[in-house]
């Protein structure tokens, strides 16, 4: 299954396609809460949750005294800007 191009607006994409995208980027689906996902890169460590309106992601002690730092992307966003947002770490 192919992509659509990378300047596509998320709600653009299909569920399919948003979750092809995260496994993509070594995201691993919660099999008891579906629109959960979690990243591991070698710097850090966050959830995602796909909102109705948007991406929650929290990075997990990555703030001053190991505190969660959460942010929200709207899916008007395209990919790759999330990408470039979400994926450079907190």
């Amino acid at each position: 299954m192919a992509l659509p191009s990378a300047d596509t607006p998320l709600y653009n994409h299909t569920l399919p396609d948003i979750e092809l995208w995260l496994t993509q980027q070594g995201g691993q689906q919660d099999r008891s809460e579906l629109n959960r996902w979690e990243i591991t890169k070698i710097a850090w460590r966050a959830d995602l949750l796909l909102e109705t309106d948007s991406i929650i992601v929290r990075y997990l002690d990555a703030g001053n005294g190991g505190e969660d730092i959460q942010r929200g992307f709207k899916y008007s966003l395209s990919r790759q800007d999330l990408e470039d947002a979400i994926f450079a770490g907190p």
